[in-house]
């Protein structure tokens, strides 16, 4: 058993010092622990409808939606309600499935019926609690803009950001967010494959922007990406000395070299060129290239 607002601060903010005093007394809810690994709540499905819910104390948990063989991320941390019981679609048009899965030791306070009726006594604490609701779906919008920005580099790079705006602490060499997370992982929160991941990870960390610390956590450099910066049309020299750049590595895939390269490889380089040109730029760009070939050599043999 704790107390909420000992567990929890912030949630009794809009309550003055004596209701404050009154609700720390009162609100005594009872705690879980819960392992790393992944979070079976198929036990949970008989919480009535005045459950009001599991109050994130401490950790992190995931919550991945799959759709076919696509899935989605959301990583859920401290001050977050959740209601695991909830079906991930109400309907049977799409079917849609939820994961969750503790990413480091979670404690959760739950929030039951009998919470539910102490509660009505104090509105400030349940203003507070939907503001966290209305908090947790402003990120969710942000990380699927996020997940369309052109160039994968350049999604990782605002996802750190945004990531940073939470859980980030400032450190001499730059902000820390201590979050281990997996190319996996950060493939589902940006809407790409873990192989293009990892290449523009390797990419970020050439340029010192973005680092992984021996204990798993995240570096970021720098300063944070405004909105030039992030601009679906950079300038058009720009984006021809970037394609230039990426088309270079397709020579490597051509008939001298023996089948050394493997298809991940390929298929990381194929997803870059996508993601760095605009409709109708890489047709374009190939036609171009077309053009300057030599005449005896089809340019089709260079370009995957």
């Amino acid at each position: 058993m704790v107390r909420l607002l000992d567990a929890d601060p912030d949630l009794g903010a809009l309550l003055n010092d004596s209701r404050r005093d009154q609700a720390e007394r009162e609100l005594v809810v009872r705690s879980h622990r819960l392992p790393v690994g992944p979070w079976d709540v198929s036990r949970l499905a008989g919480a009535t409808a005045d459950h009001v819910g599991l109050l994130i104390i401490d950790g992190i948990l995931s919550r991945e939606l799959v759709v076919a063989d696509h899935v989605s991320a959301e990583l859920l941390g401290p001050g977050d309600l959740v209601r695991p019981w909830q079906p991930a679609s109400r309907t049977g048009l799409l079917p849609v499935d939820a994961v969750w899965t503790v990413l480091s030791p979670l404690t959760v306070a739950v929030l039951d019926r009998r919470f539910a009726a102490e509660v009505t006594r104090y509105p400030e604490i349940t203003a507070a609690l939907f503001d966290r609701l209305s908090e947790r779906s402003l990120r969710l919008a942000t990380t699927q803009a996020i997940s369309q920005l052109t160039r994968v580099d350049r999604r990782l790079k605002a996802l750190f950001w945004h990531l940073a705006e939470r859980w980030g602490r400032v450190s001499g060499d730059g902000v820390i967010v201590p979050l281990a997370l997996t190319h996996r992982i950060l493939g589902q929160l940006v809407g790409a494959r873990r192989p293009t991941v990892s290449t523009a990870l390797s990419e970020l960390a050439e340029r010192e922007e973005l680092v992984r610390r021996p204990d798993g956590s995240w570096l970021l450099r720098g300063d944070p990406p405004d909105a030039e910066s992030l601009a679906r049309k950079p300038s058009s020299g720009a984006a021809a000395a970037r394609a230039q750049d990426l088309l270079r590595p397709a020579r490597r895939f051509d008939r001298e070299g023996g089948g050394s390269t493997s298809s991940g490889e390929v298929i990381a380089a194929i997803d870059r060129l996508r993601e760095a040109l605009e409709p109708g730029q890489l047709r374009e760009l190939l036609e171009r290239r077309r053009a300057e070939e030599p005449e005896g050599i089809d340019p089709d043999d260079d370009v995957a």
